[in-house]
């Protein structure tokens, strides 16, 4: 029986009522990219609203990484899954991306006037002092239910030290959660029953990967499914995303300049919610409103359908020990590689006294006061445009 047949038609419009609402306000202040927007999901969703525990927020986060796409994006979607099933899919992931596309679509219509992103240095300023603690509290919790054994705990040690010496990361994530899988069955003594329940991942990266052909000139079509195929295909952070729109939308097609394709980038950054949202600046450019929400749903959409397909077998991966142990792996190095862009953050964001205040401040409001992390990004925000604007 599926999970809107469990629920009655009253709960299931509070369900939905309810995603949208913390979707749409989680959009508009979810800066910081994927680390923070699970900072912050961690503690709207475990915390506050215990809609998931802890342990399965980690599962869900494992999962999302061994599928191409935006990772928070696709916790999200995971998460109204979890709570409304296909509607609450489709309502939780939207309402995160509407304010982001909504944004990134007005600013592309400025750009494509003026030739310039509007200046928000200051609110960066502000914001990224405040969310590299929400991120650090977030390890912290989400940390000590990953690091729950000796394996896990070295795995996310050997995963760190790794990751810095540039190994892969989505190869990091397969072997960690293979070597956790193996050393915890083998101590068992369990024998290979139960192996067909792990996850795949990869072979939607291996559809269209290495296509060469060059597409004649643009219509809305082939905006559209360029999109839908880097959706498709795309895993790593927003900086693998410049690389591989560079190759084909500068290189090979010659649809935008390089400069064009760096500040769709930069607009994708500054603003809150997926930096996917970049496709919807390009779209812009490329075929105005219409090619803003072609590419917006292309590139969103696999996300959608790989997480609908996957959510159901998250319990049944759960009960296997050898799918058990493999989550447990993927988990202990996603965390692993959480820290390593949280130092890379940290680095970034507290860049003089101010800003090394900022975070302090922040540090002592969210793990002594407990104050929820939305007001700390406002009051972040507000001080970095004073301090633009007066400093």
């Amino acid at each position: 029986m599926s999970l809107e047949q469990d629920l009655d038609p009253k709960e299931k419009q509070k369900r939905l009522k309810s995603l949208a609402l913390v979707f749409l306000r989680l959009g508009m202040i979810a800066f910081g990219g994927p680390a923070a927007h699970v900072a912050i999901m961690e503690e709207e969703i475990v915390k506050r609203r215990k809609w998931l525990t802890g342990e399965k927020l980690l599962d869900l986060m494992g999962l999302t990484s061994l599928i191409p796409g935006p990772n928070s994006t696709e916790l999200v979607i995971h998460i109204g899954y979890e709570r409304a099933g296909w509607p609450g899919l489709f309502v939780a992931g939207s309402c995160f991306i509407f304010p982001a596309m909504t944004i990134v679509w007005i600013l592309a219509a400025v750009y494509k006037q003026s030739q310039t992103i509007p200046q928000v240095e200051g609110l960066l300023y502000g914001v990224k002092a405040v969310i590299i603690m929400v991120v650090i509290q977030a390890l912290w919790k989400l940390g000590k239910k990953a690091a729950k054994d000796i394996p896990t705990t070295m795995m996310g040690i050997l995963v760190i030290v790794a990751f810095v010496l540039g190994v892969n990361e989505l190869l990091l994530l397969l072997l960690a959660g293979l070597g956790v899988m193996l050393v915890k069955n083998l101590q068992r003594g369990n024998g290979g029953n139960g192996m067909w329940l792990l996850p795949f991942s990869g072979i939607l990266a291996q559809v269209g990967g290495n296509n060469t052909t060059t597409i004649p000139p643009k219509n809305l079509l082939q905006v559209f499914l360029f999109f839908l195929k880097v959706g498709s295909v795309l895993y790593g952070s927003g900086y693998v995303l410049l690389a591989f729109l560079q190759r084909d939308l500068v290189d090979r097609f010659q649809w935008v300049t390089s400069q064009e394709l760096l500040d769709a980038i930069a607009i994708g950054q500054f603003t809150p919610g997926p930096i996917f949202t970049t496709a919807t600046f390009i779209g812009y450019l490329l075929a105005g409103n219409i090619g803003a929400i072609f590419a917006t749903i292309g590139i969103f959409l696999p996300a959608f359908l790989l997480v609908g397909i996957i959510n159901p077998w998250v319990d049944k991966l759960r009960q296997s020990p050898w799918a058990r142990g493999f989550l447990d792996g993927v988990n202990s190095a996603s965390l692993g590689l959480m820290a390593v862009v949280s130092y890379e953050l940290a680095s970034e964001a507290i860049v003089d006294w101010l800003t090394a205040i900022l975070a302090i401040l922040s540090a002592i409001a969210l793990f002594r006061f407990k104050i929820n992390s939305a007001w700390l990004v406002l009051v972040g925000g507000i001080v970095g445009l004073i301090w633009q604007f007066f400093g």
